[in-house]
């Protein structure tokens, strides 16, 4: 199977009420031709699971911006005004999940785990009605395993097979995603024809779709 293909093509796969993970931290690691290309299809609807919603006009926050997102799941949304203001009116459901339980739960779900225990939170509105757990002399929250249709990551650079390489911190979330989601498309800034195996951070078993970035 020929895994390398255009944005265009790769995110017309993408359909209204679709959950996406989309990888990055704020503008570091974030497969902003991907996004780019999700905003120009238009599709509405979406459930987003990412870190945070960047800020109005880069990265996720586009989707923010352009009304095609129903529901995030997130960590952060204080660098995007935008987020708050249609989670106040309405318009938007803002689920935010403390970041270490979220990349846990993502984890959770590539693992094949049912879910997991974490302290965060307990005490606090976070508990709500969430099932509780007490070990030893210590409570834990139980939270479910977050999956996905599709990932959009990025990566620093790939092989045809699929296998992905990063440079530094660009890594981040990127890596948890590709293993939690139905279909997952990589955003790259090189395509080889073979990785060094001591370079790969994400196997090829994990990436259906590989896109180049587009030149500056």
């Amino acid at each position: 199977m020929n895994k390398i293909t255009t944005a265009k093509e790769a995110i017309s796969l993408i359909k209204d009420g679709d959950a996406v993970m989309v990888g990055g931290f704020l503008n570091c690691g974030t497969p902003e031709d991907l996004i780019d290309a999700l905003v120009e299809q238009n599709t509405k609807n979406l459930t987003m699971i990412c870190n945070d919603t960047s800020t109005p006009t880069t990265g996720r926050g586009k989707l923010i911006t352009n009304k095609q997102v129903k529901k995030v799941i997130v960590s952060h949304i204080g660098t995007n005004p935008e987020t708050g203001r249609q989670m106040q009116a309405g318009e938007l459901v803002v689920d935010i999940v403390p970041m270490g339980s979220l990349i846990e739960r993502i984890r959770a779900k590539g693992a094949g785990l049912g879910g997991i225990l974490t302290p965060t939170g307990v005490g606090t509105k976070i508990e709500g009605n969430n099932i509780t757990m007490t070990i030893g002399e210590k409570k834990y929250i139980f939270m479910p395993p977050i999956d996905a249709d599709f990932a959009i990551i990025y990566g620093t650079k790939a092989d045809k097979y699929g296998n992905v390489a990063y440079y530094g911190t660009t890594r981040n979330n990127n890596t948890m995603m590709a293993t939690a989601a139905d279909t997952v498309i990589v955003q790259v800034d090189e395509i080889v024809d073979h990785l060094d195996p001591n370079e790969v951070i994400i196997p090829s078993l994990f990436v259906d779709y590989i896109v180049e970035k587009r030149s500056e």
